[in-house]
């Protein structure tokens, strides 16, 4: 799986083997071990190009989650193996933070309590730590993460809210709407990076973190469409204004579905509990 997976990234087995250390010719043999194995075609080779065929496609995509799911497992074995294990929580720094407050109070009480590690994560992150094994559970929010393929409770529905600079014209508003946020609004919305790390399209400023994102704001170079409770904790400088036909966000704490860690259930129950 790890050789075919080299060589559907790379498209070119010299390079492949380079990225294996390893030579060409077992590389080749490997690859053609595993179409007569499968009974397939993967790989379309002429003297000039190497192109996946459907079935390599297909293949690329479940050998891609076949390996996260052994390297996930080597790493929550490793971990559970240690003197004194613990739950890895992931989280999105600067989202549902008294939420996130409050669920560790009330589990640090329970009689089988273990060591919570929280990790604070750039937006979107979480959900990767979560499904590669670096984290045992996670909060993640709809609609901005995705939670196929995982176990999930719903903790908290909220209406979001658009943060302005404090001195803005449209500051005082009872209530904005997204037409109005997006195209009347004299600020752009920012652009968050995607999974590969690119940036889309689009007028609004580049931001990596909530951080750097109030500061544009405060500035006068930004506004942005966030959950209620993220809008609660912010500065003098700062406004928001409800935008009630804005999508609500509801914050899950999901897990892998597999996950038979009794530490992860006591978790999950304290947070549906609260």
């Amino acid at each position: 799986m790890r050789y075919f997976v080299a060589v559907a990234e790379e498209l070119h087995f010299g390079r492949a083997a380079q990225r294996l250390a390893m030579a060409q010719p077992p590389l080749s043999r490997a690859i053609q071990q595993l179409e007569r194995r499968l009974g397939v075609v993967l790989l379309h080779r002429t003297a000039r190009a190497v192109t996946l065929t459907e079935a390599g496609s297909v293949l690329l995509r479940e050998a891609r989650a076949a390996l996260d799911a052994v390297d996930a497992a080597e790493r929550r074995t490793r971990r559970a193996a240690a003197q004194h294990p613990g739950v890895v929580l992931a989280t999105k720094a600067g989202a549902a933070g008294e939420l996130l407050s409050n669920l560790l109070a009330a589990y640090a009480t329970e009689p089988d309590a273990v060591p919570v590690e929280v990790v604070l994560c750039g937006p979107g992150e979480q959900e990767g730590l979560l499904r590669d094994g670096r984290a045992d559970v996670a909060l993640l929010q709809h609609p901005f993460d995705t939670t196929a393929g995982l176990d999930t409770e719903a903790l908290h529905t909220e209406p979001q809210v658009v943060i302005l600079p404090a001195g803005h014209p449209m500051a005082d508003r009872p209530h904005l709407s997204m037409t109005e946020v997006t195209t009347l609004l004299d600020l752009p919305l920012p652009r968050w990076p995607r999974r590969d790390g690119s940036y889309p399209d689009g007028p609004g400023p580049q931001v990596r973190d909530h951080t750097q994102l109030f500061q544009l704001i405060a500035l006068g170079r930004a506004c942005a469409l966030v959950p209620e409770s993220v809008g609660a904790h912010l500065r003098d400088d700062h406004a928001t204004v409800p935008v009630p036909d804005a999508p609500a966000v509801t914050t899950v704490i999901a897990w892998p579905p597999h996950s038979r860690s009794k530490a992860v259930a006591d978790l999950v129950r304290t947070a549906t509990r609260l």
